[in-house]
């Protein structure tokens, strides 16, 4: 099966944001202090509701029969609708095992308002049996079942005071963590016109996860020692081919414990 691990960066949705909370008038700074402002007086923290968060990059690692592939979906042109049907339209086409880090407490949820704000269609990803038997027991939907697998939470076993950031554990375990940008940076230099540097870091995001993957998969004895070394040794001679900048610093960064 082809194991596809995702991440998403976001930034404030300045647009619904006016509509929900009659902000017509503010521009765009104005409006997100707005917001960030009301969110404050609801919970003492700055950090939106999943629906007002919109999608600015989506990253991914495709882990297939032909090898190992980091991108991020579309182009620095395309449209947060557009980056949407990039990941679902592979969902439908190739059916793969996703893996994430959080991604059934905050990426997928974002991508359930954001696609239902653009009207996107989803039907292998939302299948639950009904089409196909198998799905009846191993969905994407199901927080217990396997197709989607949320690191953190299956790590934690389910138990949020247990959850670990992966910056935390990636680094724990020899590998970069956190490089360059965080996620309280993204709207700041999206503001910036630095889309560019964002994707980067989404990209050594997923490669972060990629790797706690790796790990996990040993760990449970889906890979031994011999295919794990395998794996690791693969990409990183997939990122030093690549001859890309933030590739090049991950790999200088990524020192085994």
């Amino acid at each position: 099966m082809n194991v596809l691990v995702f991440d998403i960066e976001t930034i404030p949705d300045l647009d619904g944001g006016r509509r929900i909370y009659d902000l017509q008038g503010l521009d765009d700074k104005d409006c997100a202090n707005a917001l960030l402002n009301i969110r404050r007086q609801e919970t003492g923290n700055e950090f939106l509701r999943l629906h007002l968060h919109r999608v600015v990059a989506i990253s991914v690692v495709l882990r297939s029969a032909q090898g190992v592939k980091v991108w991020s979906l579309g182009e620095h042109d395309s449209t947060e609708k557009e980056l949407i049907e990039r990941f679902y339209d592979g969902i439908d086409r190739f059916t793969p095992q996703l893996v994430s880090w959080n991604g059934g407490g905050f990426d997928l949820p974002v991508l359930h308002y954001r696609a239902l704000l653009h009207g996107i269609s989803a039907p292998r990803y939302w299948e639950t049996g009904e089409e196909d038997q198998s799905f009846r027991w191993n969905n994407y939907l199901s927080r217990y079942h396997q197709r989607h697998l949320d690191l953190m939470d299956m790590l934690a076993m389910y138990n949020n005071r247990a959850y670990a950031p992966l910056d935390q554990i990636a680094t724990l375990l020899g590998f970069p963590g956190k490089m360059g940008m965080s996620g309280g940076k993204v709207f700041d230099e999206y503001q910036a016109g630095n889309l560019a540097g964002i994707r980067d870091y989404c990209e050594t995001d997923v490669l972060n996860t990629w790797l706690v993957y790796l790990r996990f998969q040993l760990m449970r004895g889906h890979l031994d020692a011999v295919r794990y070394d395998e794996e690791v040794q693969l990409l990183r001679d997939y990122l030093a081919a690549e001859k890309r900048t933030h590739f090049d610093e991950f790999l200088a960064a990524w020192k085994p414990a």
